[in-house]
């Protein structure tokens, strides 16, 4: 199976450190999703998407709004990438008791119909001690309606430059066990749910079975 793992920012350093903080937690979880899943006889990809490599246009146009011969190529590969996954993790700071704007900004740039009937997978970071949790609760939501519900399970990581290092390993003196019990705690359950949902997927359509709106949100409306 295909993953995502979106970075949730656009930032090209960090204080108190001068590497992106985002980053490193995304390679975390890059490599604890590769040490955890692609040791054994099945294979899964993981990508990372960041927001960096995506350059949007100023004024916010998302994918479905342009014609198929306009849409900006960068634009249209993301959009395959995202339609082709089969789960998702979101790594996200916090703002203002709320998710990174970069990430739902990037998001919404999509229609829903490309995350749907698919899991995803909250982790926050912060560079102080909440570890961005705060932020997971409107995650929640934005998720939810994007239709890549979230599992029960989330990652939060306070002082995560105290944690790992620019590479995304766990610096000197860190129990690499227990991280990776943490994180396996959230990552086993997207992977139950991507398994689950992918076989299903298989065998029933779920747009050909669930009405969908395909030209206007007012198909949702009752009258």
């Amino acid at each position: 199976m295909k993953f995502l793992v979106f970075l949730g920012s656009v930032r090209n350093s960090t204080p108190p450190r001068p590497a992106r903080l985002g980053e490193r937690v995304a390679l975390a979880c890059l490599q604890q999703l590769q040490a955890r899943f692609n040791a054994h006889a099945e294979e899964h990809s993981f990508e990372l998407i960041d927001p960096l490599d995506y350059p949007l246009e100023p004024v916010f146009k998302p994918h479905f709004a342009y014609s198929k011969r306009q849409v900006p190529p960068l634009l249209d590969a993301l959009a395959e990438k995202i339609r082709s996954a089969d789960g998702y993790v979101m790594v996200s700071p916090e703002y203002n008791h709320s998710m990174s704007p970069a990430l739902a900004n990037l998001l919404n740039h999509f229609g829903s119909s490309l995350f749907s009937y698919k899991p995803s997978a909250i982790v926050t970071y912060s560079a102080g001690q909440w570890g961005g949790m705060r932020a997971a609760v409107g995650m929640r939501t934005f998720l939810s309606e994007l239709g890549c519900l979230p599992v029960s399970a989330m990652v939060h990581l306070p002082k995560a430059q105290e944690v790992f290092a620019e590479d995304g390993s766990l610096m000197a003196g860190e129990d690499s066990e227990r991280w990776q019990d943490y994180f396996g705690r959230t990552f086993d359950q997207l992977m139950w749910w991507a398994d689950a949902t992918h076989k299903q997927r298989q065998q029933v359509d779920p747009n050909s079975q669930i009405g969908v709106f395909s030209r206007s949100p007012s198909e949702r409306n009752i009258l």
